[in-house]
């Protein structure tokens, strides 16, 4: 997003995970937790299917906000969002993906207007099929996985029980990111939002 104002151009706001309700709950899948959480204040449902996402949007201020849960899975879902992006002309300073990051503890929130994928499959997928890294990002802490497991079986886990009020907690801090981003943009957003919940 350029400066602090928004255009008539659209928001595309895009939240990662994987589809199927057995991976609904899990810590991959926080990018779709926050979306859901988001939707509600505007009383919105996902209804539609568009460039293989789940899509629903709303007028704010005038300006079209697009909600994005991309239904194809983790290491796929660039061609889904990149799709959108050309549906709606939208360019890259305008989309916002929010995802998972196991090397930041959960109750860390950080945003950032460009980066690597940071070894994060969807991130590098979204990355390759736009030929760049400068579009903004919230990145979730999820925690390290415990001992010797997998990170790949860690991800495709549940929140254990202590950890469901932080996770609440974080939830509700992203969707006030988000909604700064819209309203205000992108190093506003980044000044309030850095933070540990």
């Amino acid at each position: 997003m350029t400066g602090n104002a928004i255009t008539d151009t659209p928001i595309l706001i895009a939240g990662l995970g994987n589809p199927g309700r057995r991976f609904r709950k899990d810590r991959h899948n926080i990018g779709f937790m926050v979306l859901d959480r988001l939707i509600q204040d505007y009383h919105l449902r996902f209804m539609k299917k568009q460039q293989e996402a789940l899509v629903t949007d709303v007028q704010i201020n005038e300006h079209k906000i697009i909600f994005a849960k991309p239904q194809t899975f983790m290491n796929k879902v660039g061609k889904s969002i990149a799709a959108l992006m050309r549906y709606y002309r939208i360019p890259s300073d305008r989309l916002l993906v929010i995802f998972d990051d196991l090397d930041l503890p959960l109750g860390t929130i950080r945003i950032r207007p460009q980066g690597g994928s940071g070894g994060h499959r969807g991130m590098r997928s979204i990355i390759e099929e736009l030929g760049e890294d400068a579009f903004p990002r919230m990145r979730l802490g999820i925690g390290r996985p415990p001992g010797q497991m997998d990170p790949a079986d860690y991800v495709l886990q549940k929140f254990a029980k202590d950890e469901i009020d932080l996770l609440s907690i974080v939830l509700e801090r992203a969707v006030e990111g988000i909604q700064s981003f819209i309203r205000d943009g992108i190093e506003i957003t980044m000044t309030r939002y850095n933070t540990q919940v």
